[in-house]
């Protein structure tokens, strides 16, 4: 049985909350008190300065004052980019040189990684090719045929096999007993882009 999926689904991401450890439990409290000890101080500080000029103030309307700043630091810094690596990496000021600098991290690198690496990897282990490539490519196949044409292998075999040709779907069904070299790989891709 095939569910419908709708793009809000595909998109949303909901991230399980870890199961809480007793540590965890304990910082609660702990950060509301350490917050009212602040809270508490800094009020102490402030009303002594306002005093120290000849100004009076209520006592709640400082700890108000007090609470909220702390509570705009709490946010500002929870709302914060995560800070630049420390690698002494500057970005180039004007015009680019044109070349790709490949010390640098990023998307299209971690892209090339995920496919250089297991790739690398499986050409002395066969069994890895099986295991970590063929399943990814399965997924490039079924995410094409799911794109451009509204099946999966899965969800419709007979039209999924005549759209992807019975080269592809032969690789794609049974796992190779050796890892194919460059040049039919380069022919797998090419049947791929074809969906």
């Amino acid at each position: 049985m095939s569910e419908r999926t709708g793009l809000d689904d595909l998109f949303s991401f909901e991230e399980e909350a870890p199961p809480r450890t007793g540590r965890e439990r304990g910082r609660r409290p702990r950060a509301a008190l350490r917050t009212v000890v602040v809270a508490a101080a800094v009020t102490a500080v402030v009303l002594a300065g306002l005093r120290a000029v000849g100004l009076q103030v209520s006592i709640w309307i400082v700890v108000a004052g007090v609470l909220a700043v702390l509570a705009v630091r709490r946010v500002t810094a929870a709302l914060s980019p995560p800070p630049p690596p420390r690698g002494g990496y500057r970005a180039p000021a004007g015009e680019e040189p044109g070349s790709y600098n490949w010390g640098a991290r990023d998307a299209l690198r971690a892209a090339i990684n995920g496919w250089a690496v297991p790739l690398d990897w499986s050409g002395t282990r066969p069994e890895r090719f099986s295991n970590v490539v063929l399943p990814r490519l399965a997924e490039l196949a079924d995410e094409r045929l799911r794109q451009r044409h509204g099946l999966t292998r899965e969800s419709d075999p007979a039209r999924a096999r005549a759209l992807l040709g019975d080269r592809l779907w032969t690789f794609l069904d049974t796992p190779p007993r050796r890892t194919p070299s460059p040049r039919d790989l380069a022919a797998i891709v090419a049947e791929l882009e074809k969906i």
